[in-house]
């Protein structure tokens, strides 16, 4: 494998760096022209192409499966259309709303669920009349206490563009909490300057930061000082994961990133059961499959590293929790699989 030193955005570079065998070249090439391609060179550079299952290489390099959906796959599956007053905001709950500013990230996942409306050809960043309107709305619902930025990836944005809208929303009394989802301090650690971590505070404001992150590998020394940088900022940092075949779907993999998320200061948040977006199903669980993860999960690993167990319902209709009961019936059943009766019996 070539030594990668910028990002890869087609198939035919994939194939020079050495991550493709060339044969592949032309079912891939059909994927690219339905689904966008980016791989950075770090996450690249993590890949062992002699690995056919390689954990990372599964979330971002194409794959002709990608071209086979099912009847219950979805252009939009979790419903952000109904969902969206202005262009760039959805607003599903009640106390806060997603803030979309751009649908441009720096690497492109395999399993993504916006995957119909990110990279060149999607739906591009907010124009300057939209951010107006998208501001107008928030500045107008009293009740959002959170904005969620999210897209896309918007740390890809500079820290001009970010400090701009962050300032906007400083002038918002009733936003308290701003969200930033991202991947950067993973795919792009070096992005991370004193620069955007000061772009993302502003007065009277708290900063999340929730870190997509799916294998312990992606949790690289470099990774982790990004982070660090965040965190000493002034931003709380969460995480985010997705349940992936061949990627995490066992308590070892998924328990060690956990764990890398907690000696980094990041509280594992949630779980998300990959949602159906077309052409992905060769990446995805069951339900059944995860709570059983999660089931072994308990008791192994701290508390500390238990992540939320998310289903986000098809076509709007929000996230509930799926992991596995434990009480049913007056008897609960302990991380050892043993069944007690709660009250316990005098």
């Amino acid at each position: 494998m070539a030594r990668v030193t910028r990002t890869l955005r087609t198939v035919e570079a994939l194939a020079d760096a050495g991550l493709i065998a060339p044969q592949d070249r032309p079912g891939l090439e059909a994927v690219a022209a339905r689904y966008a391609v980016a791989i950075t060179a770090g996450m690249a550079e993590l890949i062992d192409p002699a690995d056919a299952a390689d954990p990372i290489a599964a979330q971002f390099l194409p794959q002709e499966a990608e071209l086979v959906a099912t009847p219950l796959e979805r252009a939009d599956p979790i419903g952000d259309a109904p969902h969206t007053p202005v262009t760039g905001v959805v607003h599903r709950y009640p106390d806060r709303v997603l803030l979309k500013l751009t649908h441009t990230c720096a690497v492109y996942c395999r399993f993504c669920f916006r995957r119909e409306m990110v990279g060149p050809e999607g739906h591009g960043n907010l124009t300057a009349e939209q951010l107006d309107a998208a501001m107008a709305y928030i500045a107008g619902r009293p009740d959002v206490w959170e904005v969620i930025l999210t897209g896309g990836d918007p740390l890809v944005l500079s820290p001009r563009r970010l400090r701009a809208v962050m300032d906007r929303l400083a002038a918002i009394d009733h936003v308290k909490i701003v969200r930033f989802h991202t991947r950067i301090p993973v795919v792009d650690p070096e992005a991370v300057t004193p620069e955007l971590v000061a772009a993302l505070r502003a007065p009277g404001k708290t900063t999340w930061v929730a870190l997509h992150a799916n294998h312990p590998r992606e949790m690289t020394p470099a990774a982790r000082a990004a982070c660090a940088r965040l965190i000493d900022g002034g931003a709380a940092m969460v995480s985010q994961t997705v349940l992936l075949k061949g990627v995490n779907d066992d308590p070892e993999t998924l328990g060690a990133l956990m764990r890398a998320f907690v000696e980094t200061r990041i509280k594992p948040y949630y779980l998300h059961q990959g949602d159906l977006a077309p052409g992905t199903g060769h990446l995805r669980t069951t339900v059944e499959e995860g709570q059983a993860v999660m089931r072994a999960m308990r008791g192994a690993f701290s508390g500390l590293c238990q992540p939320t167990y998310i289903l986000d319902i098809p076509d709007g209709h929000g996230k509930v929790p799926v992991g596995p009961g434990y009480l049913e019936g007056g008897v609960v059943e302990d991380p050892a699989g043993r069944r007690r009766a709660y009250p316990p019996k005098g």
